[in-house]
């Protein structure tokens, strides 16, 4: 079985700077105390993460039930290499882990200004 693909613009990862980027659904994913995790991966075959993202961390902020805003610190950008990297969400909150059923990946490039 394989899921529906849906591609979208958004900002690219600029290798050394913050990132945010806001996910909005169409269900209501991110209810008020929900606590989510992510993981960056640059494929998802990859055994290394570089970066682990939750709520807790103050990574994945909830806007909404629908919209949810990703962080990612400069210092973990700085880690990536011009490509792309992927994640998924997971509702840890649960009895059982819930997988939010989609798939990111977001190109990652070396900025022109750098090394500020």
């Amino acid at each position: 079985m394989s899921l529906p693909t849906t591609l979208a613009e958004g900002p690219t990862i600029l290798i050394g700077y913050e990132y945010r980027l806001q996910i909005e659904a169409d269900t209501p994913l991110f209810p008020q105390g929900a606590a989510l995790a992510a993981q960056l991966r640059m494929q998802l075959a990859d055994e290394t993460v570089i970066a682990d993202l939750s709520s807790a961390g103050g990574d994945l902020v909830r806007i909404s039930d629908r919209v949810l805003e990703m962080r990612i610190a400069p210092q973990i950008t700085a880690q990536m290499s011009v490509g792309s990297v992927v994640l998924d969400m997971v509702r840890t909150d649960l009895q059982l882990p819930r997988h939010l059923g989609f798939f990111l990946e977001i190109p990652v490039s070396l900025p022109v200004t750098r090394g500020l």
